[in-house]
Parts: structure tokens; sequence; C-alpha cells
């Protein structure tokens, strides 16, 4: 499962001239469901960034934030959205919580934008996104069995344009990511703070 991610101002500015786009919606910093954050999607046959809400309503009016790309073909919910309406959502990273409910932060070893892939749809009259998870890799198995489908930058274009390429992209086995505990980082500020004195 994938609820809170975060985006730094740098990730805005590379995914930016990677893409070679310009937009003045900026969300940095942490963002988790019910916010509109930033997007890539499909317009005119180029890529286009806006915001966008997270979270479609489910039965019952519950809130869904992720589909299961396994299943994604089969649910009603979803079939006309993976066919039709993808997007991806760029990120600095994503959080997890282990068995100790310790927040653990995701994020590729070079620190460079992650793409995570994702549906939208027409929801409560305002465009709404789910993002697509997939079995952890080794990287995450020890703290959570799903993550997000994970896109390279290369991969962006086929995702948003090429129908063809959806199935394909969605079993690519993601790539290897760095994990920091949040009590990791607090370790490392609190010893900085003692050799000081």
């Amino acid at each position: 499962m994938c609820g809170r991610y975060y985006l730094d101002p740098d990730i805005e500015d590379s995914v930016e001239r990677l893409f070679n786009i310009r937009t003045d919606y900026r969300t940095s910093g942490d963002v988790t469901p019910g916010m509109s954050p930033l997007i890539l999607h499909g317009r005119n046959g180029k890529i286009a960034a806006d915001g966008m809400y997270w979270g479609m309503t489910g039965s019952g009016g519950s809130m869904i934030i992720n589909a299961r790309s396994e299943n994604v073909y089969d649910r009603a919910m979803f079939r006309n959205s993976i066919a039709d309406r993808r997007l991806v959502i760029p990120a600095s990273g994503f959080y997890e919580w282990d068995r100790d409910r310790n927040k653990v932060a995701f994020s590729l070893p070079d620190s460079g934008p992650l793409f995570l892939a994702g549906i939208y749809t027409l929801d409560r009259n305002r465009e709404a996104f789910v993002i697509l998870t997939t079995s952890a890799n080794r990287s995450m198995k020890g703290i959570h069995d799903r993550m997000p489908v994970i896109l390279t930058a290369r991969d962006v274009t086929n995702w948003l344009f090429e129908p063809d390429r959806t199935r394909e992209l969605l079993h690519k086995v993601p790539p290897k990511l760095t994990a920091k505990r949040e009590y990791e980082q607090i370790s490392l500020f609190q010893t900085m703070l003692l050799e000081k004195q």
C-alpha cells in the first residue's frame, strides 16, 4: 500500500527539465490522500502537468487510494481508467511503516525522481486518481508486502500514450530502493549535536 509520499522542489524542477514542461503548480512536501498533488498526464499527444485529487470514491463512500495492478483490468471500477486514463505521479520517495510502527522512507539510491504509475477517472465532478501497487521487491519485503508500480523516466511516455505497453509495464520488476528509518535520522542528528558539545 502507498498512503503517503513526498515531493521536493528539486525533483519538481528535474521533472520539468526531463519532459520539457512548465508548470506553476507546485506541491512540495508530504502528500497524503485527499490532497491534489502534481501529476503528469497526456494531453493532445504531449505530456502535461497539473494538480489532481488523490482518492476515488468506492462503494459505501469509502476512499480508494490504491489499486492492485494484478486485477486492475478485471475490476469494473478501474477497467476504463487503465485502458484510457493513465497518469504518472512524480515523487522524491514514499513512506511505509514497519511492524513496530516506525516510519520508513523509500527512495532511489541516486535520489532521482520516482515515477509512480496511476490511473484516474471523473469522480464527484472532479478528476481523481489512485496509485497502482504491485508485490514488494527485495528492498521492501521486510517492511511491507506491497509497493507502488514504479516507472523509469523512459517508461513515462509509453505509459501515458501506448496502451499496448501497459501490461508489460505493470509487470516490470520495480527498481532497488534505499530505506531510511526516521529514528536513524534522529540518531544521526543527536550524534552531530553531541559532537558539537
